[in-house]
């Protein structure tokens, strides 16, 4: 059965569970993944709600205007929304914000006006005044103002709060989410709490933002404030969605290390998230440190990497800003260049014996070595496998290496970075091929790795 527009396919997102990220750690770590929705992140939920109230106020009528300060994403929800009931879209963004969002609000119709970030929220200059300006002086328009419009919360309450509760049939017991507008939070906090007032709210904030002060002192303290990079979480303002007392717990997470963690969580869970989302990660894995495997965790992930191709998920951007380790830009080529210059590659033939392995691994004080025949590698041999098979059966060591050998070591490009390259070798896996442009075969272990990373 078909639906009837776009908007129909806003919420019941995936709720999935992380077993790399949460591979360390003994509860069961969750992610509520919103990038699933319409406009790829969790503002599409509270822009139909918002739009939908203020039609029902009066307060928006047929042919108006909506007018917004965003950071992008609100304003991608509204954007479909607009598109749909026919409304015009004008969104006034902080310049700190990606290219990308700007570039996407465009493209479904919007109007983007881009305010300078470095000013007070009062600054005639900011894009929250900006965005209240415009929508006193254009006759027939509506300001939704996601800070202080109730109805983000409630649309969280209605509607992402009950989809976890039933998506862990009730077994939450920690809820992990960023702290913008706070109506997320809030709203799922509410819900929540109101199934089961034991459940613990983890708020997240980031160096700059106000919230962590203001929740564990009461005090909202100016000196707190201060320019930050990343982008969907913080403030220098307390909105009316926020409600502290919904909350448990709050950690603050750096720019670097939430830029870090998204990426993790695109090469480790295959989720190619947001910026925020990052900070939410990182900040739970931090919680969950202390917590029991009895324990469920849920992490709310808001949105979509799309947003952020030009920033977090560009080497040259990350290393410009100083997020990059410098091992972590090393490639396969620049770790066979640091190896001992007497090194050489070993190798075996489908000729030699298991004691031939054995003798082999014992001058090179080597653990692995690929099999090769006629030039081409058909498997592979370790210590540990030659080892069992001989003491289960001495008799076997002048059997042929293919007698113990297990499956080619998997090859890998010389431009393949160390963060791959530390991924694809494990227990399993013990080392990769690299093959140069002119057919020269190499070998990199996880000795090769730790002795780079040790300099």
């Amino acid at each position: 059965m078909w639906l009837n527009n776009i908007l129909e396919t806003i919420g019941q997102t995936p709720l999935i569970r992380l077993h790399q990220m949460g591979a360390h750690i003994k509860p069961t770590l969750l992610a509520k993944v919103e990038y699933f929705n319409p406009g790829n992140s969790i503002k599409d939920r509270i822009a139909i709600r918002m739009v939908e109230d203020a039609e029902k106020s009066g307060l928006l009528k047929p042919g108006g205007t909506i007018i917004e300060g965003t950071s992008g994403n609100t304003g991608m929800g509204l954007a479909l929304v607009a598109a749909i009931k026919g409304y015009r879209c004008i969104f006034t963004m902080p310049d700190k914000q990606s290219k990308e969002k700007m570039d996407i609000l465009r493209a479904v119709g919007a109007e983007v006006i881009v305010t300078p970030t470095a000013v007070a929220a009062d600054d005639p200059k900011s894009y929250y005044s900006v965005a209240k300006r415009l929508s006193q002086e254009i006759p027939n328009s509506y300001y939704p103002n996601q800070y202080d419009n109730l109805s983000n919360t409630q649309a969280h309450f209605e509607t992402t709060g009950p989809e976890i509760w039933e998506q862990t049939e009730g077994k939450i017991t920690h809820l992990v989410a960023g702290m913008g507008t706070c109506g997320t939070i809030s709203g799922i906090a509410k819900y929540l709490k109101s199934k089961n007032p034991n459940i613990q709210v983890i708020g997240i904030d980031t160096y700059g933002s106000v919230f962590k002060k203001l929740h564990e002192t009461g005090i909202f303290d100016e000196s707190e404030i201060h320019p930050y990079l990343t982008e969907g979480i913080g403030e220098d303002i307390i909105p009316a969605n926020t409600d502290m007392s919904l909350i448990d717990k709050i950690i603050k997470v750096t720019d670097k290390d939430a830029a870090l963690m998204s990426r993790r969580l695109a090469r480790m869970e295959g989720l190619f998230v947001g910026w925020s989302c990052g900070s939410a990660m990182h900040g739970a894995l931090e919680y969950a440190r202390d917590l029991s495997k009895e324990s469920v965790m849920v992490v709310v992930l808001p949105d979509h990497g799309t947003r952020y191709l030009g920033k977090i998920y560009s080497d040259t951007w990350m290393s410009d800003h100083g997020f990059l380790e410098e091992n972590t830009m090393l490639t396969a080529k620049d770790i066979l260049l640091r190896k001992d210059p007497g090194s050489e590659f070993t190798w075996l033939s489908p000729h030699h014996t298991l004691k031939d392995a054995i003798n082999l691994i014992r001058q090179k004080y080597i653990t692995q070595l690929p099999v090769i025949d006629a030039g081409k590698v058909i498997g592979s041999i370790t210590e540990r496998r030659v080892l069992n098979t001989i003491l289960d059966d001495p008799s076997l060591q002048n059997e042929p290496v293919t007698f113990a050998m297990n499956d080619p070591f998997p090859f890998v490009l010389p431009s393949t970075r160390m963060d791959v390259l530390s991924k694809m070798i494990n227990k399993e896996n013990p080392a990769v091929l690299v093959q140069d442009e002119n057919g020269k075969l190499d070998i990199i272990t996880e000795f090769d790795l730790i002795s780079v990373l040790a300099g």
